[in-house]
């Protein structure tokens, strides 16, 4: 079996982003701090799905009755209170429904948070994804249509949360029923937690994951947490990469690519050119517009 591999040259990003006009310098990979400084869109609705105040998702809503593809947004931030997330995932998330899509933007507990951990953060993903269903008619959803985006951390989460109907029974995160999650594309995400934890540990510090699935004290920990563990999972995976990104550098959404190719999975792994960990989150950027039209891509497959 093949593992395609996309690798978008510069014009071609640029006619995928619809940049008309003479062409200018290229501009500076975006930064953490360029990240964390985003403005805040302001979700049409915000809704808790457990008592937490970290419990929320906040919903943007398209035009029209629906009912309407689902993004489900998952944020990262090395799984660490301090970076927040729904505020600056909320840019993408307005850009992604004017361009018709509902999402669904996912907040969980994370690490310096009450409950964080396992099987807290997991439960957390668990619960606000599969809360999709009951609220599918009240706010005109599609749970058929349901497309994970998930970035470095949140990637990872992502790309569980639609493995979960995988998951061991025995685990404690076993649920009887998960929502179906059709598509992932996964941003610099981490889909093999035992391999590649230790390029994760560069950028985020060493406990990052041994601290979020329990490693020192569990037995197996990597077996109902590790996507690469629940291999095949039957959904469609996009791994996308800018090749300037220092935090989960381009070869390990390849190797991605390849682990679940050889497990029956199919997929491709894309990657922007002068693109940093975070111009694939900033809607300003080229970058995000070929993430855009993934998303697009992915929904059309869907029909």
């Amino acid at each position: 079996m093949s593992h395609p591999f996309i690798y978008i040259r510069r014009p071609a990003v640029l006619a995928l982003a619809g940049l008309l006009g003479p062409m200018t310098a290229q501009a500076a990979p975006k930064t953490v701090d360029d990240y964390m400084a985003q403005p805040r869109v302001v979700a049409d609705h915000r809704i808790a799905y457990g008592t937490d105040p970290a419990q929320v998702v906040e919903l943007f809503l398209p035009t029209g009755r629906g009912p309407h593809p689902v993004v489900i947004l998952i944020h990262s931030g090395c799984y660490l209170a301090k970076y927040e997330g729904l505020p600056q995932t909320s840019g993408i998330a307005g850009d992604l429904a004017r361009r018709g899509y509902a999402v669904w933007n996912v907040v969980y507990r994370k690490l310096g948070e009450s409950g964080a951990g396992y099987p807290g953060t997991f439960l957390d993903v668990a619960t606000a994804v599969d809360r999709i269903r009951p609220d599918a008619a009240r706010y005109g959803l599609d749970p058929r249509r349901v497309l994970a985006l998930g970035h470095s951390a949140g990637g990872h989460l992502a790309l569980w949360a639609a493995a979960r109907h995988r998951i061991p029974v025995t685990s404690p995160l076993w649920r009887s029923d998960p929502l179906r999650v059709r598509s992932v594309v996964s941003l610099s995400g981490i889909g093999d937690l035992e391999r590649q934890g230790r390029v994760f540990a560069g950028a985020c510090g060493p406990e990052s994951i041994p601290q979020i699935i329990r490693l020192a004290d569990r037995e197996a920990a990597y077996a109902d947490t590790s996507p690469a563990a629940l291999l095949p999972t039957g959904v469609r995976v996009t791994m996308i990469s800018g090749d300037l990104d220092h935090v989960m550098p381009l070869p390990t959404g390849r190797a991605y690519v390849a682990r679940f190719g050889a497990a029956g999975d199919v997929g491709q792994a894309v990657a922007i050119p002068g693109a940093s960990h975070f111009d694939v989150v900033i809607p300003t950027t080229p970058a995000w517009k070929v993430v855009a039209a993934t998303v697009a891509t992915e929904f059309a497959r869907m029909r």
